[in-house]
């Protein structure tokens, strides 16, 4: 497993590193089979540390979860805590369910678009009306079930997640509602 563990104006050290390394490793050697690389950032926020931590797992889900204290240690164990609980209720799910995926999720590439808001003067002047691209990245889309796609939307703390369904091969979105409840897109064929 990859680790990248780094600092956003703040100076790790190695003890930190090795903590985080071992700590995360244990973590995930409980829940999760096979994780496939783990991004933790540190940060600093007024005079808390923040760390932010995600992990890949080769099934395609990825898990993200952030924590702050005033000390840099308890600001990643409250992270992990997190993380923790995140994958603990994601093994009951697929216990539940029954279903233990044999092969890794498989991925489509995409596009994925970042566009000027409205708000900006030099948009709002446009009489066109075509949207301003402000950045343009590649993207995967998991080929998953809907439920798996509910799950990776709560693991990522997302409001929303664009997928493959793997019934029917198109195109689906999950997303949570206003209400509290998560809604579910699926396009017919036939329209």
């Amino acid at each position: 497993m990859r680790y990248q563990i780094s600092g956003k104006q703040i100076d790790i050290g190695a003890a930190l590193q090795t903590h985080v390394e071992s700590e995360l490793s244990d973590l995930l050697e409980k829940y999760a089979g096979r994780p496939t690389d783990a991004v933790v950032t540190f940060s600093k926020s007024g005079h808390e540390f923040v760390c932010e931590t995600v992990v890949h797992l080769s099934t395609g889900l990825n898990v993200q979860a952030k924590g702050s204290n005033h000390e840099i240690y308890a600001a990643f164990d409250a992270s992990s805590e997190k993380m923790d609980k995140q994958l603990r209720r994601n093994k009951r799910r697929l216990k539940d369910h029954h279903k233990e995926r044999s092969q890794p999720v498989e991925l489509s590439d995409a596009g994925s678009y970042i566009l000027a808001s409205s708000d900006d003067s030099d948009v709002a002047e446009e009489q066109d009306f075509t949207p301003v691209i402000v950045a343009e990245m590649e993207t995967k889309i998991p080929s998953i079930s809907v439920g798996e796609a509910v799950m990776q939307m709560e693991l990522a703390n997302s409001s929303v997640v664009v997928f493959r369904n793997e019934k029917n091969n198109s195109v689906n979105v999950v997303y949570k509602r206003d209400d509290g409840n998560i809604g579910w897109i699926d396009p017919r064929a036939d329209a």
